[in-house]
């Protein structure tokens, strides 16, 4: 059974979202910071970045660990600060509803296909309904039937999101392994 929290501890989020130390690793940062920001952040750069995000409020997301052992990420923030997404024309925001956004899912390989994501999206919805989110956005991807390639998994799937209570709203002009992404609402009012 894993527990889900939020990711205050830097330590333990670099060893979900870069244990091998890869110069180029994104560190959940592609839609929190400007395009042209995120091509000039590098390596220790960018881990930089995600300490000073996890040593503030509210924190970048959450984590699941087993034990002591952190083995899920989940980036999750209020969609006003991720300055990428703001300004997305491929997932332009629904309304003017001070929404979170659910960006990013990291599972360890020893803890896939155990309901590590599903743990994750609830520990998400519960850490923003905390933090006063009226409601929680996400824009996984609809796999039709077919399995999704790893690269596309990290936005979640559709059926992962209607599992968690989210309602699709509409497709959106996104993209992942060649299948819609869709804008994915819960209310928490």
């Amino acid at each position: 059974m894993v527990i889900v929290r939020p990711a205050a501890h830097f330590e333990d989020v670099a060893s979900i979202l870069n244990p091998s130390g890869n110069e180029r690793a994104c560190w959940c940062l592609a839609y929190r910071v400007t395009s042209a920001e995120y091509s000039a952040l590098r390596g220790e750069a960018r881990a930089e970045r995600i300490r000073g995000l996890c040593a503030a409020e509210p924190a970048p997301g959450v984590l699941a660990y087993d034990g002591a052992t952190p083995v899920g990420w989940c980036g999750v923030s209020p969609r006003s600060s991720m300055e990428r997404l703001k300004r997305s024309r491929t997932m332009p925001p629904l309304d003017d509803l001070a929404v979170w956004s659910v960006v990013c899912f990291v599972v360890r390989s020893s803890h896939q296909c155990q309901g590590v994501s599903a743990a994750l999206l609830a520990g998400a919805v519960d850490y923003a309904r905390s933090c006063g989110a009226p409601a929680v956005e996400g824009y996984p991807v609809d796999p039709e039937g077919a399995r999704i390639s790893s690269s596309a998994a990290h936005a979640g799937t559709t059926s992962l999101f209607e599992a968690a209570g989210f309602e699709r709203i509409r497709p959106t002009e996104a993209r992942a392994d060649r299948r819609v992404r869709w804008l994915m609402r819960r209310d928490l009012r």
